[in-house]
């Protein structure tokens, strides 16, 4: 199997020298300055139309998936934020609480997603009710299915009858769902639906460019798309000093016209004001230099997310969705969410089902060491039954 050398701290000032991008960053000392971030208060808020939606959202939006602070909320709204995002089991079900704790005051102001998870009919309706007292709200903007897989799913019948029902009865304005896996079929299912207003989707400059362009049909077939997972991980270690590419990598995102909104996880002021800067300009040369020395650093560790090795494992184990756990868990570094990721993942193949990683027959597209990564998998998880 090919493997990627991973690039040291000297290489990667080389590569900046080579590029031409000292002559574009501020430096302090030996080291890349921090990010220059100017007052958040001068930046204009960029709005996008959400597909069919109409809506008009800021286009940084507001993950609110790990925010525990409400006032850092309070705070991404004060600047022109609009739309927050949030799901039914996110934090346990405490997410919706928190972020409703925000709503009963700021509701005028925001548009709000959460999300549910594809049951039985019934379930589906007591699980909106439920968000719709947790939110501290009449209406939900947005109500998603969270994270569907195949085409089957998303054309789910049942699912559908209840959105409807929904609608009708006044609890949600518009509906679509998540994906995480097999994103592109599931894009091109929605359009076939005809029934979907959004979909939101894990995208980013590391992305499969299937992904892409699927966003791109799905955004002509006036689908609105929400991008998740838009900072490739969030890495972040020694080899990075002060940089950050957190804004390289939204501007990015947002230079296709079709992507309406992102939503980053936030769970500071700083991180806020950061993400909220990257709407000063557009995606230009400094930030392709910048996301180029970040997939050097990183390139071992990003997974595509490009379905590739969808159904491969002998013992069934859903490769992608293992290695987003070792993205919260390393790239976040948030092991409570990637422990709730991965007790969610599936009840049928847990992770102590693979037991010789040496026999493993799993080739990756992108080249990344299956074998490897499910033994570091395996150590954190390993013990955990689901």
């Amino acid at each position: 199997m090919k493997t990627t050398r991973r690039m040291s701290r000297r290489d990667f000032f080389q590569t900046i020298m080579l590029g031409g991008l000292a002559s574009l960053l501020p430096f302090k000392g030996k080291g890349l300055a921090e990010t220059v971030t100017d007052d958040p208060k001068e930046i204009p808020v960029q709005f996008r139309t959400l597909g069919k939606t109409g809506l008009k959202v800021s286009s940084i939006g507001f993950g609110a998936m790990i925010t525990s602070d409400p006032t850092v909320i309070h705070h991404a709204i004060d600047l022109g934020i609009n739309y927050i995002d949030t799901a039914a089991s996110y934090m346990d079900g405490n997410n919706e609480i928190i972020v409703g704790n925000v709503l009963k005051t700021r509701r005028k102001e925001t548009f709000i997603a959460t999300k549910l998870k594809l049951r039985s009919e019934a379930e589906m309706m007591e699980s909106a009710e439920k968000s719709l007292k947790k939110l501290q709200t009449d209406v939900i903007d947005i109500i998603q299915l969270h994270g569907l897989n195949s085409k089957a799913k998303v054309l789910n019948e049942e699912a559908m009858n209840a959105f409807d029902k929904m609608r009708k009865k006044g609890m949600v304005r518009f509906v679509g769902f998540s994906t995480h896996d097999n994103q592109a079929e599931c894009l091109l299912t929605a359009i076939e639906a005809k029934f979907y207003d959004m979909v939101l989707v894990a995208f980013n400059f590391t992305s499969d460019p299937v992904i892409g362009e699927a966003i791109t049909k799905a955004g002509e077939a006036g689908i609105g798309i929400v991008a998740m997972k838009t900072q490739a991980g969030g890495y972040q270690g020694k080899d990075l000093g002060n940089w950050s590419p957190h804004q390289a990598a939204l501007r990015w995102v947002l230079k296709n016209p079709h992507v309406s909104t992102t939503i980053p996880s936030m769970t500071s002021f700083a991180q806020v004001d950061e993400n909220f800067g990257a709407m000063k300009s557009a995606y230009g040369f400094k930030d392709e230099k910048i996301l180029q020395c970040y997939v050097n650093l990183y390139n071992e560790e990003l997974c595509r997310m490009c379905g590739s090795c969808r159904n491969m494992c002998t013992f069934g184990l859903p490769i992608q969705d293992i290695n987003r756990c070792l993205m919260y868990a390393e790239g976040y570094r948030n092991f409570d969410l990637a422990l709730q990721t991965y007790k969610g993942i599936s009840k049928k193949s847990p992770l102590t089902a693979c037991t010789d990683c040496q026999a493993c027959q799993i080739k990756c597209k992108y080249h990344l060491n299956i074998p490897e990564r499910l033994n570091r998998a395996r150590q954190l998880f390993g013990s955990i039954t689901v």
